[in-house]
């Protein structure tokens, strides 16, 4: 009862949420479009953008986290380089509030998303060809193909991307836990800090527990609604 009158927990329950829904979908969205263009006639550059793609995964968050807080500098920054060419003021990306969560959003998206990659480029090798030949013998453009024969045998490879994505997310705290501390003022705090904070931090045990097992249960409940929802559009 004391954990949900903190308004910190609401505050770092906000920010995770915000995290999920905008993350998740860009995460799984880049990660089907590179598969897509693994999948597609690329040729000789394929074994490179196989690597480029699936590099940040397999690199230590710290060592992404030194690149990423360079290029979003705000005096030195890359990012702001190229804004100010275009006579655009530079932004604070990781010191302002309402843009250091986008900005953890997008390192974590191009950190991650090579994993969901495989994945997904797993699942289109796995398409038989002879669906595209039918629907190229029915007048289909590759936009059809895409949505009438890609997306629905894709059905249960989008489940599982999701519900991973999902899960991984909701446990977010390396991506601020680096770039950011949890500021400014709190906007990028997560559950997940907050219950290291609670444990690690003040040895609140008892709240950090409470934290662990709320964060369980909203876990549980989004993975059993996007199941739900999955098989009644028929997906298994």
């Amino acid at each position: 009862a004391g954990l949900l009158r903190n308004p910190l927990f609401w505050k770092t329950l906000g920010n995770t949420l915000y995290f999920v829904v905008v993350g998740v979908p860009l995460s799984v969205a880049m990660s089907l479009g590179a598969a897509l263009l693994l999948h597609s006639r690329v040729g000789r550059f394929k074994p490179f953008f196989r690597t480029a793609f699936f590099a940040p995964v397999v690199t230590t968050v710290v060592a992404v986290a030194v690149i990423w807080r360079y290029v979003f500098h705000t005096r030195y920054g890359l990012v702001n380089w190229g804004l100010s060419t275009l006579g655009i003021d530079p932004v604070d990306w990781l010191g302002d509030p309402h843009w250091a969560m986008p900005t953890i959003i997008l390192f974590a998206v191009w950190k991650n998303f090579g994993y969901n990659m495989i994945i997904f480029l797993a699942g289109l090798q796995s398409i038989p060809e002879d669906l595209y030949e039918a629907a190229r013998i029915d007048g289909a453009g590759r936009w059809k193909q895409f949505r009438h024969v890609t997306l629905p045998m894709l059905g249960p490879v989008l489940l599982l991307v999701g519900i991973l994505t999902m899960a991984g997310y909701f446990q977010l705290f390396a991506e601020p836990y680096v770039m950011t501390q949890g500021g400014p003022l709190d906007s990028t705090k997560s559950v997940l800090y907050l219950m290291y904070e609670e444990g690690f931090k003040w040895w609140n045990l008892g709240n950090a527990s409470a934290v662990a097992f709320l964060l369980f249960v909203l876990m549980v409940a989004t993975t059993s609604g996007l199941l739900w929802l999955a098989r009644r559009k028929g997906v298994e």
